[in-house]
């Protein structure tokens, strides 16, 4: 389509969830329907990016390990100089925007540039997970905490504050964890939390091919190689994922769960 010339457009920051396109907000939704650029993530669903108004401009931007990413500060550019060539630009990311999505960094770039911006929350992966996994993230009497923590620097030594998240009583979360699950298993038990306690993988959450397998700390490295775990996946430490539910979710076709 032919690119308009605009002083500037509008961009809105759009959370698609964390697969299914039924967790997507009715606001998302009419934003990817109204947009005529969209700039998305690599862990967007097919599913969703189908939903982009006909004609509407795409542009991969996404990030991972081990996959060719955009940096940060190209992206940010990328996306002032759309603004100033489309009336409506959608930067969609997988989960939500301000939870470990750097839509914080986006958002100070634009309004730097001068570029009106919006945010539309998602259902970050946490919740989606762990809901379409029967892992309620607090529960009477097992959690009255939880914490989410990206473990991307896991190994570092101020990256995480691990005597806090070892407490019991204390669900955590950690995303972007499949390469530092030795470090998670030995550095929590090392700041006292239970080798017993119970955990849990969330492979390819809220999508036909999500997995579920839990087990307990002391065996999180051994589940992980058993299984050959794979990103994107949760690690999800505490009680609640010992609980054993099974909801719908868990058993529509292409949906295993293990124990």
């Amino acid at each position: 389509m032919q690119a308009q010339t605009l002083h500037s457009g509008r961009v809105s920051l759009v959370g698609a969830g964390p697969g299914d396109p039924d967790l997507l907000t009715v606001r998302a939704l009419r934003c990817l329907q109204e947009a005529d650029c969209v700039v998305y993530d690599r862990l967007v669903s097919p599913a969703i990016l189908a939903l982009i108004r006909p004609g509407a401009c795409r542009e991969y931007a996404g990030k991972g390990v081990g996959h060719p990413s955009a940096e940060q500060q190209a992206i940010n550019a990328r996306l002032v100089a759309l603004a100033r060539q489309y009336r409506r630009i959608v930067r969609l990311k997988g989960g939500d925007p301000f939870i470990f999505g750097r839509g914080g960094e986006e958002a100070l770039a634009l309004q730097a540039a001068g570029i009106p911006w919006e945010v539309v929350p998602g259902v970050t992966a946490a919740t989606g997970c762990g809901a379409y996994a029967g892992i309620p993230l607090t529960h009477r009497g097992l959690a009255q905490q939880v914490t989410f923590v990206t473990a991307h620097r896991a190994a570092a030594e101020d990256g995480v504050d691990w005597s806090s998240l070892a407490n019991s009583g204390h669900t955590v979360v950690f995303y972007m964890g499949v390469g530092e699950i030795p470090t998670i298993e030995a550095q929590l038990q090392r700041h006292g939390r239970s080798g017993a306690t119970p955990v849990a993988f969330v492979e390819s959450g809220c999508t036909p091919e999500q997995r579920v397998f839990t087990g307990t700390l002391d065996g999180l490295t051994a589940l992980a190689r058993q299984v050959a775990l794979q990103a994107p996946a949760l690690v999800i430490v505490g009680e609640v994922a010992g609980l054993g539910l099974r909801p719908l979710s868990a058993l529509i076709p292409g949906v295993a769960a293990a124990a």
